[in-house]
């Protein structure tokens, strides 16, 4: 008997929602606690223990804690540069109960300045020795393009330098103005540096005033519908493989585009080894009724415009053109979570003000 009450009781443990989450936290909170503040075995006795429960909800939690005051822990959760997770992380902490003692922060803070240094290996990443310039394109106008310029940066530690910088960036700036501030970032050295060089203590203030002039330019833009125009395009590939793909063309002309920066890609996988990489008549029903069950939580007057989607060697991606990635990275995860034993599914969001990556449906 004690044998089934083991198994029952790991199973009634295993976390399903963000309320269990947080039960299962309080029954282990004072023992972290004393953990984190005694500075004792913080990997084994509260990582170990902590990570597994936060991968029975998802995959996609990271986390970083210490003591922010002497009678406060505080456990910072953070989705570690993946936009799609950034919404899962706020719900969690957003659900979190009062705990005495704890501190709960969605996403890495923003810090002043002078509290930011970085140490990895034998280099540094500070005010001082950070600097960076912003790139113009007459082209695209409203892309916030910076380059970052790092004094010690060579081609031999070129990847440590960039690790660091990204880490930097993240702590400073604070990890959601960093994703929705920066459109494209390249890192190089002193030696390649194309224009004057401002120091990294005003990019906050330039983040601000692009943002700023860039919220007020596409406020209350809206795409008509009504003037809809879908296009057939088909190709046979080098391989055999049948290429198909139903595309807004009206859409991918649009002249507002960026007012709905953030692309969202759902990929299913499907077998098409018999068919020319095409799905069987079964699973093509099936993926448009997915598609449709999509479209009827992703709707244009919210912000969500489907631009079309491409078939081909055994995957259909369904593309969107959002005003924010929250609820593209829910409806895709639950998408994900119904049909996962008929498709293998993935699904991706990022940025692209200009939707250069449907250049190619342009120019067929």
């Amino acid at each position: 008997m004690n044998f089934l009450r083991n198994i029952f009781s790991k199973k009634d443990d295993y976390i399903k929602s963000y309320s269990d989450f947080w039960t299962w936290f309080q029954k282990n909170d004072k023992d972290f606690f004393n953990t984190v503040k005694n500075h004792e075995n913080i990997e084994t006795a509260f990582f170990d223990k902590l990570s597994p429960k936060l991968g029975e909800l998802k995959d996609g939690y990271f986390y970083l804690t210490g003591m922010y005051d002497n009678n406060t822990v505080e456990l910072v959760l953070t989705a570690d540069g993946s936009t799609k997770n950034i919404v899962f992380i706020e719900e969690l902490v957003n659900a979190a109960p009062k705990i005495d003692g704890w501190k709960f922060t969605a996403l890495k803070p923003s810090l002043n300045i002078e509290n930011v240094r970085i140490e990895m290996g034998d280099y540094k990443f500070d005010g001082e020795n950070i600097n960076f310039y912003a790139n113009e394109f007459t082209k695209y106008p409203d892309e916030i393009d910076i380059t970052i310029v790092h004094d010690d940066l060579t081609n031999e530690n070129k990847k440590q330098i960039t690790n660091g910088i990204y880490i930097f960036l993240d702590n400073y700036l604070g990890e959601l103005d960093f994703v929705n501030n920066i459109d494209n970032l390249t890192i190089i050295s002193k030696q390649e540096a194309q224009k004057e060089l401002i120091s990294i203590a005003k990019l906050k203030d330039f983040l601000t005033w692009r943002q700023k002039e860039f919220v007020e330019k596409y406020q209350g833009i809206r795409y008509n519908t009504q003037n809809d125009s879908y296009s057939i395009l088909e190709a046979k590939l080098e391989s055999g493989y049948i290429l198909l793909a139903v595309i807004n063309t009206e859409l991918i002309n649009w002249d507002s585009k960026a007012s709905h920066p953030w692309i969202s890609v759902l990929t299913l996988k499907y077998d098409g080894s018999n068919n020319n990489g095409m799905p069987n008549e079964k699973d093509y029903k099936l993926l448009n009724t997915i598609e449709e069950e999509i479209m009827q939580e992703l709707k244009d007057i919210d912000g969500y415009l489907n631009i079309g989607r491409q078939t081909s060697k055994g995957e259909r991606d369904i593309y969107f053109a959002c005003k924010d990635f929250r609820k593209p990275s829910k409806i895709f995860f639950k998408t994900q979570q119904k049909h996962s034993a008929s498709f293998e599914i993935e699904y991706d969001i990022y940025k692209d003000k200009y939707w250069q990556s449907f250049e190619r449906f342009k120019n067929n």
